[in-house]
């Protein structure tokens, strides 16, 4: 496997038990940004935690930096940050204590800065002081985001990262997933918005019911358009 490899899956079949689509062959290299895209109900959200360890593979292949995915691991817990939409929170902190926490854990120099600078690009500076339950649908999704991106990271997984937000808040996320990929970050995401996969993947694995694609980010956010 080569060295720059992050994720390597071959003829990987996901579901609970019984297949949700049809088997994936895919490589995901350091400073790409693959985008999974299909209708709902097509296995997007089972493929990403099947790749992490957090569900059993029910056949072929799939490694994590040349390892089987196990989410118990110390190396890929410090490798991979991720936002799969389960709204996890400390209930008696602040935004703007949750993220720092997160950073501080993660052994980020400046835990206040992370959080200060995360809280004003997601749009959640004045409601730094509030508790999660106090914010909206959106401004609690804005913070799962942030949580993901408070700590260092070789691997961001996100699973629909565009839900519940508004579109400058979408072009935002879009335009923060660019950069990780161009400074050497590696991505892996789940989208139904076609702006968002077309400014931000490199290549787009596209589930249907008759089998996998994968295409280029145009064609992919073509595709995500037409379904």
């Amino acid at each position: 496997m080569p060295a720059d490899t992050v994720i390597s899956a071959r003829d990987l079949e996901v579901g609970y038990g019984y297949p949700v689509c049809a088997p994936v062959t895919f490589t995901l290299r350091r400073g790409e940004c693959l985008a999974v895209v299909g209708l709902n109900g097509t296995g997007k959200s089972t493929l990403l935690r099947t790749v992490l360890g957090m569900l059993p593979a029910i056949s072929g292949t799939s490694r994590l930096f040349g390892a089987r995915p196990d989410p118990r691991s110390r190396a890929q817990r410090a490798a991979v940050s991720h936002d799969l939409g389960d709204e996890v929170f400390f209930p008696g902190l602040s935004a703007a204590e949750h993220l720092e926490l997160t950073a501080l854990g993660h052994g980020e120099a400046d835990p206040a800065a992370t959080a200060a600078a995360l809280l004003e690009e997601l749009g959640l500076e004045e409601r730094a002081r509030a508790v999660p339950a106090a914010l909206s649908s959106g401004q609690r999704r804005r913070l799962l985001l942030a949580s993901a991106l408070a700590r260092p990271r070789e691997l961001l997984v996100l699973d629909e990262p565009e839900s519940r937000l508004d579109t400058s808040a979408r072009t935002r996320i879009a335009e923060r997933l660019t950069r990780e990929r161009e400074t050497g970050g590696t991505v892996l995401f789940a989208s139904h918005d076609p702006a968002v996969v077309r400014l931000a993947a490199t290549r787009v694995l596209v589930i249907a019911e008759d089998g996998i694609d994968i295409l280029g980010p145009d064609e992919g956010a073509d595709a995500v358009a037409a379904l």
